[in-house]
Formats: C-alpha cells, sequence, structure tokens
C-alpha cells in the first residue's frame, strides 16, 4: 500500500470512530513508528487534532478528526467511487484490455477502495477472472476482507457475508 493510501485510510479509520492510536494500529497493521508520523503530518496539515482528556485512570488522548479532514476523506471517497465506475464500466463491457490498463495503472487505490466499502467484492473478484489473474496480484492479503480467499479470480470467491 503506498503512503498516500495510508494517510486517507487513517484519516477514514479517525472518521469512523477509531480515536485511538493502539487500535488504529491494529486495525490498520501499520507500525507504530509509521503511524506516529502519519498522525504527525496529518495534524500539522490541519486534518486531525489530538485532545488529551481526564479518564477513569487518568489522561487518555484521543484523535480527532477536523472539518478539514472530513472533507478530504469525502472529497477522496467521491474519487474513489468514480473510478470504480469507470472500472465497471470497462468489465460490463467486456472491455478486457483496456480493464487490465485501467487496473494495472490504478493498483494503489485498490486497498481505499477496499477499506471504503466502495466496491462490489462479488464484481471485484470476476474482473480477475475476466482479465485471467489472481487478486493478490493486485492487491495484498493483509487489505482484504476477512473469508477472502486469495485465488480470487482463478477459480472461486470464498467470502463469508
Amino acid at each position: 500500500m503506498n503512503t498516500e493510501s495510508k494517510y486517507i485510510i487513517v484519516l477514514g479509520a479517525i472518521k469512523a470512530g477509531i480515536k485511538k492510536f493502539d487500535k488504529i494500529q491494529k486495525i490498520r497493521h501499520i507500525d507504530p513508528e509509521e503511524l506516529d508520523s502519519i498522525l504527525e503530518k496529518l495534524e500539522n496539515s490541519g486534518f486531525i487534532r489530538v485532545e488529551e482528556k481526564k479518564g477513569l485512570l487518568g489522561m487518555k488522548i484521543e484523535i480527532m478528526l477536523t472539518e478539514k479532514g472530513s472533507k478530504e476523506v469525502d472529497k477522496q471517497v467521491n474519487e474513489l467511487q468514480v473510478r470504480w465506475n469507470q472500472m465497471s464500466t470497462l468489465y460490463k463491457t467486456k472491455d478486457k484490455e483496456n480493464l487490465k490498463q485501467y487496473m494495472d495503472d490504478n493498483k494503489s487505490i485498490f486497498p481505499m477502495m477496499i477499506f471504503f466499502g466502495v466496491m462490489d467484492m462479488m464484481m471485484f473478484s470476476m474482473m480477475f477472472g475476466m482479465i485471467g489473474t489472481a487478486v493478490s496480484d493486485y492487491v495484498p492479503l493483509e487489505s482484504m476482507p476477512d473469508g477472502w480467499d486469495e485465488s480470487v479470480g482463478e477459480e472461486e470467491f470464498d467470502m463469508d457475508v
């Protein structure tokens, strides 16, 4: 996953209500040093703010999304939806060559599409079958939802719904 994708996914996790460093780190599988760097840059860019609050066990730190950060997430999700629609159109029109080229050119956005729920997972798996490749050639398996079979695109789709 590229760095820009990680920034947007971290922002999306915060927007979804994950406000603690350790939970973001665990859910998104980002090492602590890298997450710390990402959060620092997001804070310096005005996308997040860090708040200290009193809790039962002392002070706790929460990461909050700013209005600017929320708008950035919305903008990115809209852009992902446009790209998914373009890819869907290529699939529906059976334009195998252009679909493969489009997927090759946009590998870096697949983890974000998955994280934000932009894509239809069944259609996504059928796209791999159409272009004759496996999902693992395009998306790191740690980015895939639970239940995803790494052979998807070659033969079958095995996901608990």
